[in-house]
């Protein structure tokens, strides 16, 4: 999951006993089937046939935890009007258990289930569901179907092989990467779309994105990459965002060598209409072969380009990691009581990692832009503790103790990356990096063969040295902040300090501000550096920003402020009023340049013969 900078004051706002397998008759399948066409209040019909069921009583999941977002933010609250029916169409008993569950008695003579499933878009807040995970209900004109929303899973069943049928106006077409053997069947008005999946992960994991055509692929080698993008204006086609996207995917498969996961690819991108209420957590949600991604309609071609290059290049290197390594947790994941696993460092954090080395290793940007990335994420890291095992932050990322620290894995994670990268350039005299490790455990695993959460750091030092341990065992599962001038000092890279230009709420992709998912309140951050504008304003960490010039803001317009105070004139009156420590006060002051003190790094100029240019080379060009 790859949230966007203009949204870093929302993203902190977002963020067992195994089942006893059901027996089915033999080659059966769990028949869903969705109807787009009859839609009600704005909401959808979903019905559910699990097959034969051989227990007395069974359970009814929509899940709380979806992989990719690692928050609670349970789906079942966006269902209603379950109900289920035995072979003579009679209503069976259902009682809800909780949010996310429902148990149907007489199973044994369960035909079917059915339930209305209402959309996260057009409710102000989303309910809290990060956007390119949630779901829009626009008849006749969208349909965002992040599936895990919609479909369900029974008690013991989710390996159970899935059959999807979807129902859909004849004037929508579909963008997904699920299974390619989909068979259309026209009905009059509409089409009904069928399409399988071997177990319930595929389900939620391949989402599916159904609007009016506006769609194009391409080739690159052998993967086909599918681009649908839903603007709601008429704004932008898939036509004009797809050069930018065919030369990123083309540098990514190029930096990517012979990892080849997947024939197909699906970019879903819906443009939200900033006028009404619609999505408002802007950036991407990762499955192994796809992507969605909410940005504003708003957004300057040149910016979507640039937003769109940061937030895919993420999500598409999830190819190697979830999909090719990682653990029992994540192959067998818990959708309603999730086990988490304990390297994020590596799910998220490495992948960010390469999200911003691709870039330079293959000349998108220059080494200089690459040090400005990474010092902005070890200046965003310092706000976090520093001290905490980044295997145990991972472990309890769903706990309220750690669960705002999961911006870190983008930050801190990326840095491990780093780091470890270039350690394993120096013991291989330059020969292999991080990369060159991914490919190996990919080889080890695959898509269809986890590892065992506590034998992934044996397995890294089992395939490049032994001296890796000290630095896995030091830096990710321990307690020691990365020296990160001691690892820039073995490539020839040196730090610099100067003041320079920030923006009042955002100094790059390092937010000033902060909120709170319950309260909805925007405040200012603790334990960071404030800019020159904030500290002039007399502003403290934990300040609740209540109003500015009369206009209130919460998270629910966090991006208003952000992009108001853009437009901010020098010498203009301003007036703040906020809360701090439960009295409320007022700040008065006139908007001057917003600057702090920036730390940079810069390469020394040395001799092609110096080692640490060497090294260097290795690094952002082997």
């Amino acid at each position: 999951m790859k949230k966007m900078i203009y949204t870093a004051a929302l993203a902190f706002a977002l963020f067992s006993c195994k089942s006893t397998a059901v027996k089915t008759s033999e080659n059966e399948t769990i028949v869903t089937n969705i109807d787009l066409v009859d839609v009600q209040d704005d909401k959808v019909m979903v019905s559910v046939n699990p097959g034969k069921i051989d227990k007395e009583s069974i359970v009814f999941y929509i899940p709380k935890t979806v992989p990719g977002t690692y928050s609670t933010d349970n789906y079942g609250k966006f269902v209603e009007n379950v109900k289920a029916y035995n072979y003579k169409g009679e209503e069976l008993i259902v009682t809800s258990l909780d949010e996310n569950s429902w148990q149907i008695a007489d199973a044994t003579n369960l035909d079917k289930i059915t339930y209305w499933v209402n959309d996260s878009f057009d409710i102000a807040g989303e309910e809290g569901v990060f956007s390119p995970a949630g779901t829009n209900i626009a008849a006749n004109e969208n349909f965002m179907l992040n599936l895990h929303a919609f479909v369900g899973y029974f008690d013991g069943m989710t390996e159970t092989p899935y059959q999807l049928t979807v129902k859909r106006p004849n004037s929508l077409v579909s963008g997904t990467s699920l299974k390619s053997s989909i068979v259309s069947k026209p009905e009059g008005d509409a089409t009904i779309d069928e399409y399988s999946a071997a177990r319930y992960f595929e389900i939620t994991d391949n989402p599916i994105m159904y609007s009016t055509p506006n769609q194009v692929d391409f080739q690159l080698g052998d993967m086909k990459v599918i681009l649908d993008v839903y603007s709601p204006n008429g704004v932008y086609t898939a036509e004009q965002i797809k050069p930018n996207m065919s030369k990123i995917l083309e540098a990514q498969k190029s930096f990517l060598g012979d990892i080849d996961n997947t024939n197909m690819y699906a970019i879903l991108l819906y443009l939200a209409d900033m006028q009404k209420t619609d999505a408002k957590g802007f950036g991407a949600l990762e499955h192994h072969t796809s992507t969605t991604v909410v940005l504003p309609e708003t957004m300057p071609l040149q910016a979507l380009n640039e937003s769109m290059k940061d937030v895919v290049s993420h999500e598409f290197f999830h190819i190697i990691t979830p999909l090719s390594v990682h653990s029992n947790e994540v192959h067998y994941f818990d959708y309603n009581n999730p086990k988490m696993s304990k390297h994020l460092w590596m799910y998220e954090g490495v992948t960010e990692y390469f999200a911003n080395l691709f870039q330079v290793n293959q000349g998108l940007i220059e080494d200089a832009a690459f040090y400005e990335r990474m010092a902005e994420k070890i200046a965003s890291s310092k706000s976090f503790d520093d001290t905490m095992p980044f295997t145990v932050m991972s472990e309890n990322i769903l706990d309220e103790k750690y669960e705002k620290s999961y911006y870190n894995v983008y930050q801190k994670g990326a840095l491990i990356g780093m780091a470890l990268d270039i350690r394993l350039r120096e013991l291989s005299n330059g020969e292999s990096g991080i990369l060159d490790l991914m490919k190996k455990l990919s080889a080890k695993y695959g898509k269809e063969k986890p590892f065992n959460d506590d034998e992934l750091f044996d397995d890294i030092v089992e395939l490049t040295y032994p001296e890796v341990r000290t630095f896995l065992t030091t830096y990710i599962s321990g307690t020691t902040p990365i020296p990160y001038e001691d690892f820039f000092a073995k490539v020839g890279v040196e730090k610099k300090e100067q003041e320079v230009k920030s923006g009042y709420f955002l100094n790059g992709q390092v937010p000033f501000i902060d909120g709170d998912a319950e309260t909805k309140e925007l405040f200012i951050r603790k334990n960071i550096a404030l800019n020159s504008f904030l500290e002039e304003m007399k502003l403290e960490g934990g300040d609740i920003i209540k109003s500015i010039n009369g206009t209130a803001y919460t998270i629910d317009n966090a991006y208003a402020l952000i992009m108001t105070s853009q437009a901010w004139k020098d010498g203009e009156e301003l007036k703040m009023v906020i809360d701090r420590n439960g009295e409320e006060m007022t700040l008065t002051g006139t908007v001057k340049p917003a600057t702090m003190m920036k730390t940079s790094y810069e390469s020394l100029d040395l001799p092609d013969s110096d080692a640490r240019k060497q090294l260097r080379e290795a690094w952002l060009r082997g």
